[in-house]
């Protein structure tokens, strides 16, 4: 009895111990801005916002959203796309600001941007305009990097060279390369800026087909390390009364391998602004406008669609690949079940701000 009592304590204090050593199951919490100066931390699984936190200086919107690899800082592009502020989750404290312009020089992030997967640096595409006496002077676009552990008033440790019209910056998932997606899909050196290789987008060469349209301002890669995004294109060998004429495709960058692909998936039949794909079904991909819609990339086809309350920009998904869900634009994050495409869910933000652009991001806390 006495050795059963004893072996009954042990096990005890062996459970006592793992739980110890074993921290919380980590959860899916969503990031997405609100404005005119808020980011909203959302529990995903409760349908709650646990915590809507202030930008100090934010202007009118918040733009784009890239979380700290450990999920405890989200850096945000604010004060009319002028700034970029890191904000700690957990206290809402301001622990980084870079602010970009100068006396003489105005300088604006249009949307791209991204840390380093080690998290000490962040990449932030800018366009300057040097301001002359009587004359705006356009100056080269470029990509300040700046270290994350100087604070509020931080400054560029270096300045990249960088091509023209990019809208998201991306690192591949060992930190070699820092994709920049613009007109084509630039891989670069992060320490130099110097372009390592390009995948052809608005240039590419594929027979009988005009040069693809993008729109693609939402970095939303995290989940599957898979960048895509939307394309339209024309058949030029049929008529343009042919229905057939007009093809909607998917293109996706592997963050892991560097492997790009663009392949048409139907006749263009609803506007698409963002896509993301799917973590466990990985030939398995999400679109969203009006409509939201589910695509087999391997495959190129539509696989469903669904109309949708009302307009949406950004979309992610869930870590277990289970539920997809939609923002941007208005007050709401709507949550949809990935096998069938219905509405499951849906989280409101107090007060009804509009979400603009503002990104969609995915974080493990």
């Amino acid at each position: 009895m006495k050795s059963r009592r004893t072996a009954s304590r042990l096990d005890g204090v062996l459970a006592v111990l793992l739980l110890a050593a074993c921290p919380a199951a980590a959860k899916d919490y969503l990031l997405t801005g609100a404005k005119p100066d808020k980011l909203v931390l959302v529990d995903a699984a409760a349908r709650k916002v646990k915590r809507v936190l202030t930008i100090p200086g934010g202007g009118v919107a918040p733009g784009t959203i890239v979380p700290s690899p450990d999920g405890r800082v989200a850096y945000v592009v604010n004060n009319h796309m002028g700034s970029v502020s890191g904000i700690e989750l957990d206290s809402g404290r301001q622990v980084f600001r870079a602010d970009f312009s100068s006396a003489d020089l105005r300088v604006r992030s249009l949307f791209g941007m991204d840390v380093s997967p080690d998290g000490k640096e962040l990449y932030v595409f800018q366009a300057p305009v040097r301001i002359l006496p009587g004359e705006y002077r356009v100056e080269d676009t470029r990509i300040a990097v700046y270290n994350t552990g100087d604070g509020v008033g931080a400054k560029p440790v270096r300045l990249l060279p960088a091509p023209r019209r990019v809208a998201v910056l991306a690192f591949s998932k060992d930190g070699g390369t820092l994709w920049a997606l613009g007109w084509d899909l630039y891989g670069l050196d992060p320490k130099t800026g110097a372009v390592k290789e390009t995948h052809k987008v608005l240039n590419w060469t594929r027979a009988n087909h005009s040069p693809p349209d993008v729109l693609d301002i939402w970095p939303q890669f995290e989940q599957a390390a898979t960048l895509s995004t939307p394309y339209f294109t024309t058949r030029t060998d049929l008529a343009a009364t042919d229905p057939g004429a007009f093809r909607t495709g998917l293109m996706t960058l592997d963050l892991a391998t560097g492997r790009m692909d663009m392949r048409d998936f139907e006749d263009t039949s609803a506007v698409i602004f963002s896509s993301v794909v799917s973590p466990v079904k990985r030939t398995e991909a999400y679109s969203v406008y009006t409509q939201l819609s589910k695509i087999d990339t391997d495959g190129g086809k539509l696989v469903k669609r669904v109309d949708l309350p009302h307009t949406y920009y950004s979309i992610n998904v869930s870590s277990d690949g289970k539920e997809v869900y939609v923002g941007g634009t208005a007050c709401d994050i709507g949550v949809y079940g990935t096998d069938t495409l219905d509405r499951v869910g849906q989280v409101e933000i107090a007060g009804c701000p509009d979400q603009g652009i503002a990104s969609l991001r995915v974080i493990r806390r």
